[in-house]
């Protein structure tokens, strides 16, 4: 299994992002985004559609033993749209049928209140036709504007993706992430591990 110090010098490449400047000039608390190293912390949100729309739950269980794609998006979000959603729908295709990938993607929503909707999600997913279970955590557009996602996880804005292998670590986050090198990369690690089982993740 690929150690984690060296999962970057894959060449997974990152783009600037589109809407970080917004958010961390207004929030003024995430100097170094990202809890790269750290295990992922519980996804406590309280709205769920399943692959086909339907109201369901989410449980971190679901994603044990996994290697995970997380995305956080907004709707209004150009980044999102330019790159974050494409990528995204690449890599929910690659692994549809895959149980031993899991895709997710939650509306982090932390300004646009009435754009960013929890509406917006179905329609996002229809619109990407994106096979995955999709998730809204609002943040409060009358206090702390970060929803608690964005707390637990210290994602720079939207688009933001999370890595997380089957050991639960969050082994990349930033931007965006090359979809091409990071299924080469997840398609590798598949392989290592059909052939060597019992191995545990370190």
């Amino acid at each position: 299994m690929l150690e984690r110090r060296h999962f970057l010098a894959l060449g997974i490449g990152v783009l600037a992002a589109f809407n970080a400047p917004s958010m961390s000039a207004r929030a003024g608390q995430v100097r170094e985004p990202g809890i790269r190293g750290r295990l992922a912390p519980d996804l406590e949100v309280g709205y769920w559609i399943d692959r086909d729309g339907a109201h369901t739950r989410f449980s971190m269980d679901e994603l044990r033993g996994k290697w995970v794609y997380l995305k956080f998006f907004q709707n209004w979000c150009p980044g999102c749209h330019a790159h974050g959603f494409p990528a995204l729908k690449q890599v929910a295709d690659r692994y549809a049928n895959d149980d031993r990938v899991a895709v997710l993607a939650v509306q982090t929503v932390f300004e646009g209140f009435g754009s960013n909707t929890q509406e917006s999600v179905r329609e996002l997913q229809m619109r990407y036709q994106l096979p995955i279970k999709m998730g809204h955590d609002p943040g409060d557009p009358g206090g702390d504007h970060l929803p608690a996602t964005m707390r637990r996880y210290r994602s720079g804005g939207t688009p933001w993706v999370v890595i997380i292998d089957p050991a639960g670590f969050v082994v990349f986050n930033d931007f965006h992430v090359d979809p091409d090198k990071l299924i080469a990369f997840l398609d590798a690690q598949l392989a290592e591990a059909s052939r060597s089982p019992h191995r545990i993740p370190p």
